[in-house]
């Protein structure tokens, strides 16, 4: 592949941006610039999801114009997508239409193998697609992982640890919420000292796919650790074997 491989990136809704006025579609400069610096061409793509419901065949469609995708963190999931009965009163930003066009990306995309990072949001969208469920909140101030960088122990042997090359890394999080019952297949492959899951794995995936809590670009134009995911995706997306 001469061109850099095309990683699409969801758009983020936003209320507001001064630049341009009125409400946008966004996404986290430092994320695209790790795409970038990876070799990758990041492409934001329109969340489109009318009445919070997604067309698969449109979506499988969009994606087929992809080498690989990267679902990026954001506001939380609706608890009735993982079938809780109730709402915790501090998740925020639920936008219907945001979560049922994540979920469809991710199930189109571990459905032909495209490859995949997901990030912090992202991991929780392939948990809940995969069946799995969320801790609605950590237990408020001193107990979340906010504006947190701690260590994160990796699993011996596990693919999240051949493309570091470490057992432990330095991980910047946000996030209140975190993985309650892995969904189907999935493998925790990180944990925090506090015992919160912070990556998992795909047994049997057909193609390449890594999730982690963290926020990865947070430090990748300084700690090529964390580099490495991102030319992970994007060498996978060229086809590197």
């Amino acid at each position: 592949m001469t061109r850099r491989p095309l990683i699409a990136v969801p758009t983020r809704f936003s209320a507001s941006t001064s630049a341009l006025r009125y409400a946008a579609e966004v996404n986290a400069r430092a994320l695209v610039e790790a795409v970038w610096r990876a070799g990758g061409e990041p492409v934001g793509i329109h969340p489109h999801a009318p009445g919070g419901t997604a067309d698969p065949a449109e979506v499988a469609s969009r994606l087929a114009s992809f080498d690989g995708l990267l679902l990026p963190g954001g506001g939380d999931l609706s608890p009735h997508r993982y079938g809780a009965s109730h709402t915790h009163e501090e998740v925020y930003d639920v936008d219907d239409e945001q979560d049922a066009f994540d979920l469809e990306l991710a199930r189109q995309a571990l459905a032909s193998g495209l490859p995949l990072l997901a990030v912090c949001r992202g991991l929780q969208v392939v948990n809940t697609v995969l069946g799995g469920t969320l801790h609605q909140d950590m237990g408020g101030p001193g107990r979340d992982h906010r504006h947190v960088v701690h260590p994160v122990s990796v699993s011996a042997g596990s693919g999240l640890a051949r493309t570091l090359g470490v057992d432990k890394t330095e991980a910047s999080c946000y996030h209140h919420q975190h993985v309650d019952r892995p969904g189907q297949g999935l493998t925790v492959t990180a944990r925090a000292a506090d015992g919160t899951v912070e990556a998992l794995e795909l047994t049997g995936s057909e193609g390449w796919f890594l999730a982690v809590q963290w926020h990865p670009e947070d430090t990748a134009s300084t700690d090529p650790v964390q580099h490495r995911l991102f030319t992970a995706l994007v060498g996978a997306a060229r086809g590197d074997r």
